[in-house]
């Protein structure tokens, strides 16, 4: 079984991304048992983003590494808070910070398309980065619903259900989400590359 380091240090993304990623023979360790500090994202956009946690985590253990970078873009907003979704109420905000300076943003706004963007990236030492993408639409909500998911779960309106995605149950927003996309892409995308190694 091969050891791959999820370089993130948000709880609900590595939950996530580990049941994603239950059908490959690998074991997912988070990038805190390694003591990995979190990757400048300087990247302007979800790719760049994706490969710039990937090889901080590759350069500091030596071991393969998944990363993904994702953001919600809202139609009204010009695609904002986009690659700055997790900080888009400053440095160091809460879910509920970024959610409430959204819907201050989009306060009297009825145009409320959203979707969620990810972009995966697997990247095995001295190898180029694999990448897969996903994305959901739906509309932002006038107010939080549910008490599942992480991020601007409780505000992102899934179209097909008719549910906030924070309503969702896990495996339902797994099979609906940019990340579940993404990350499902990927999956098949490594199974060779797991073979062969």
């Amino acid at each position: 079984m091969k050891t791959i380091v999820m370089a993130s240090s948000n709880a609900g993304k590595i939950r996530e991304i580990a049941k994603l990623l239950e059908g490959l023979d690998v074991r997912i360790v988070p990038q805190s048992e390694f003591n990995i500090a979190d990757a400048d994202e300087t990247g302007t956009t979800f790719e760049e983003n994706a490969v710039i946690k990937a090889r901080n985590a590759v350069a500091a253990t030596g071991l393969a590494a998944i990363a993904d970078d994702s953001g919600l873009a809202v139609n009204a907003l010009d695609g904002r808070p986009g690659v700055y979704s997790a900080r888009y109420a400053g440095p160091g905000a809460s879910d509920d910070d970024n959610i409430d300076k959204l819907l201050i943003e989009l306060n009297g706004v009825d145009q409320r398309a959203a979707a969620f963007h990810c972009v995966a990236c697997y990247l095995a030492p001295g190898s180029d980065p694999l990448l897969a993408a996903g994305e959901w639409h739906g509309e932002i909500l006038r107010a939080r619903r549910g008490n599942g998911g992480f991020g601007y779960d409780p505000v992102f309106l899934d179209l097909a259900s008719g549910r906030a995605s924070a309503e969702l149950t896990p495996d339902e927003k797994n099979a609906r989400s940019h990340r579940g996309q993404a990350l499902r892409a990927l999956a098949n995308s490594m199974r060779p590359l797991l073979d062969d190694e």
